[in-house]
């Protein structure tokens, strides 16, 4: 293990640590008096604001772990959310930067040390930064802006090391991300973990939604001039990140935003045959024609066939409140152990699955975080149905990324504070939902 190692892990190990120190605090604090109401908000505002405050700190796994609890940043309840909020915004988009020597290093061993000759420019300063690597903003030698995205030395022992040790954490960041299955999302984050680190594989995948979205009116998909393992150079889009539409957009801005977002998301496995796996306002751009840009094709589901058959039969039965045949279909599918079948509840799928079926009953939804609090339940609430019923959950692998881009667009759509028209949206777009089901025999 590397000096560099040690420290990171060091400050993972010290999250724990930390929560236990402050609960053991807590526990004196209502000998003194104070309600425990009080004293479980106090240390939940501190535990959060330290995790990720480490979090963005680092980068590797430990960032990509905080992007993906980012997009349930809407659902966290306001009287401990605000400490944080903004260190969300940070991990979605910002990181230390690496040292320019070090960049060049990395062009010269991967596009040769002859590199700068295929550039009429290449500004010094990186124009973004993120969980494995940074974007330095540049011009092409035929003069086309483009952005070069470069991975850090050492990103794949960081982001494996990482992971492992999230993952003895994952009960932890559970506490502190309603709705979000924490263990499923780091298990996929592991599992995808050579697809992430694999640049010649995302410029494939990129080239791939450049070529589906070509001429799109509503969507841009940077085309990739050169990639290499290490290094993607793409065509440079201009325009205002989703997490400054989130702060300072208007409401049409906003509306139109979450609608794209979620089209997107959702047309792509029908006009692709992949899924976009990387849904946080970073990673989005609106354009000042109004068309929606896309960056980021690391984390991609492929589905040839469309979105796996059992995702909207399982979401009409829940908005049908069938819940009864909902929870037979989630056990033969392995949704539930069947071990764990009897021990979930008709209303526990329904208050489960509210975040998902809500948005369905009307044309239009008004996403907001009032909602979406109420909807994922309290962080809080270590006894309640919601965190008890995940409990009893198990996402198949072909399902993961699926449900966390479904939770991660409502997400986004309540941080937008947007109104959608998403029961239009998939209805078009996830086979099997707007059917009506035929009855049980």
């Amino acid at each position: 293990m590397t000096r560099g190692q040690g420290r990171r892990n060091a400050k993972l190990a010290a999250l724990p640590l930390g929560m236990a120190g402050r609960a053991a605090a807590g526990f004196g604090k209502r000998l003194a008096g104070k309600s425990k109401d009080e004293v479980s908000a106090e240390v939940m505002a501190k535990t959060a604001e330290q995790l990720f405050a480490v979090l963005g700190e680092l980068k590797g796994g430990a960032m990509k772990v905080g992007q993906a609890l980012s997009i349930m940043e809407a659902a966290v309840p306001e009287e401990f959310g605000e400490p944080f909020r903004e260190a969300l915004t940070k991990l979605q988009a910002e990181a230390p930067p690496m040292p320019i020597a070090t960049v060049h290093k990395v062009l010269d061993q991967q596009l040769g040390t002859r590199w700068r000759e295929r550039f009429a420019s290449f500004e010094e300063t990186p124009a973004a930064s993120a969980s494995i690597g940074q974007v330095h903003k540049a011009v092409w030698a035929d003069g086309r802006p483009v952005a070069v995205k470069v991975q850090y030395p050492g990103a794949d022992h960081a982001l494996k090391a990482d992971l492992k040790t999230l993952s003895r954490m994952s009960g932890l960041i559970q506490k502190l991300s309603p709705g979000t299955d924490a263990k499923a999302m780091i298990d996929e984050l592991i599992d995808r973990t050579e697809d992430e680190l694999d640049y010649l594989a995302e410029a494939d995948y990129q080239r791939a939604f450049a070529r589906a979205f070509d001429g799109d009116p509503d969507f841009v998909i940077p085309k990739v001039v050169a990639s290499a393992p290490k290094v993607i150079v793409s065509e440079w889009i201009e325009g205002t990140r989703l997490s400054k539409i989130i702060t300072d957009g208007t409401r049409a801005q906003r509306n139109d935003a979450a609608t794209k977002m979620t089209t997107f998301e959702f047309s792509s496995p029908s006009r692709v045959g992949l899924l976009h796996g990387d849904p946080h306002p970073g990673n989005f751009f609106v354009l000042d024609d109004g068309r929606f840009g896309v960056l980021d094709f690391g984390a991609i589901g492929q589905y040839p066939n469309g979105l796996p058959p059992e995702t909207g039969p399982i979401l009409a039965l829940a908005r049908d409140k069938r819940y009864d045949e909902l929870r037979d279909m989630l056990v033969d599918h392995d949704f539930i152990r069947a071990a764990y079948a009897a021990k979930v509840s008709s209303q526990d799928l329904a208050k489960y699955l509210q975040p998902y079926v809500d948005p369905l009953y009307s044309d239009s939804f008004h996403f907001t975080r009032r909602w979406l609090q109420r909807a994922a339940g309290k962080a809080t609430d270590m006894t309640g149905d919601v965190y008890k019923t995940s409990r009893h959950m198990n996402l198949p692998k072909e399902y993961v990324m699926v449900f966390r881009v479904l939770l991660g667009c409502v997400g986004i759509a309540a941080q937008l504070d947007a109104e959608a028209p998403y029961r239009a949206i998939m209805y078009r777009w996830v086979p099997g939902l707007e059917e009506e089901l035929p009855a049980e025999a």
